[in-house]
């Protein structure tokens, strides 16, 4: 019988907490505002968190590659400026996006092969590479936010399918095609082994500095495409918005389960974006202020860390 609920415990503890809160704070909402409970008004906010969850599908893969990236508000800043500051105003869509997923992707290299291959801190690295970005915006718009976003950008974002918002049937697909990526592919296992012992792995012939490289490749990408559905959504430049959006993305990446030693999961932290967006829903209809959020949301991510100790002790 013990040992029957040992392994319930430890099974139990497997649940990444995202999950559980999601569910808690749903049958809040249900409780304190059963009207909103409808597919149409939970699609409009979860659209708020897509940005915020597109960059959170970087951000896990990088941090079970045992390294982080501060970078990300940078590259939404740089992306915002180019397309609101009047300088691509006159290109087609195609070029646009493919200009601005080249941004990314180079930010992405830079820092994958400054810590990757020359072994400097990821922490370091990203974070002077986001000040050197939000220091390049600043300048070139001089401290004034730019102009408006071409129209067809707000237009796509505004486009709905059924009664579900655009985007977040395109972070729902990109999530999908990330989770059966990590899950089927030889790359996700080598995240995995990283993770787990990088020492090892690189004399079990895992090639570390190419996955950190790759992983930092995809999380550039990533904070690209989260800065064209942020600007979409805002619909004018800013020299204000992105760098929130970075300890957010580390908060729902840890709230969704991923720690070193297990495979990359997707879902645990899509979750956790999730559970940010109906925690503000609720707070907002409880009438907490914006502090009362922040401590919030800060005593929910401890409570995740003191999980992980739990669940580590009990292995």
């Amino acid at each position: 019988m013990t040992s029957r609920l040992h392994l319930l415990l430890r099974a139990a503890l497997r649940i990444p907490p995202s999950f559980v809160v999601f569910v808690v704070l749903l049958a809040t909402l249900w409780v304190l505002r059963p009207n909103m409970m409808n597919v149409a008004i939970l699609g409009t906010f979860a659209r708020q968190v897509v940005p915020l969850g597109i960059v959170v599908l970087g951000q896990l893969l990088v941090i079970s590659s045992r390294s982080i990236d501060l970078s990300a508000g940078g590259i939404i800043l740089l992306v915002n400026y180019l397309i609101s500051s009047g300088l691509l105003y006159q290109w087609p869509l195609l070029p646009v996006v493919l200009l601005c997923l080249g941004v990314g992707l180079v930010v992405g290299v830079a820092n994958g092969v400054l810590i990757g291959k020359r072994r400097a801190s990821a922490v370091i690295v990203t974070l002077a590479v986001n000040i050197v970005l939000i220091g390049m915006v600043e300048y070139l718009a001089n401290g004034k936010p730019p102009g408006d976003v071409p129209a067809y950008f707000r237009d796509l974002y505004n486009t709905r399918f059924w009664t579900v918002p655009a985007p977040v049937i395109f972070w729902v697909v990109l999530a999908g095609i990330m989770s059966v990526f990590l899950g089927a592919s030889v790359f996700g296992r080598f995240v995995w082994s990283i993770g787990s012992n990088p020492i090892s792995a690189h004399f079990s012939g895992v090639p570390v500095e190419r996955t950190i490289v790759v992983a930092h490749m995809v999380s550039g990408l990533m904070s690209a495409v989260a800065a064209l559905v942020q600007t979409s959504s805002i619909a004018v430049g800013s020299v204000r918005f992105g760098p929130e959006l970075v300890m957010n993305s580390i908060a729902a990446t840890i709230l969704g389960g991923v720690v070193f030693g297990r495979p990359a999961e997707v879902w645990g932290p899509f979750f956790g974006v999730l559970c940010f967006a109906l925690l503000f829903v609720v707070m907002t209809t409880m009438g907490v202020q914006e502090p009362g959020k922040l401590i919030v949301q800060g005593l929910i991510i401890l409570l995740a860390a003191i999980f992980y100790g739990v669940r580590s002790k009990s292995n």
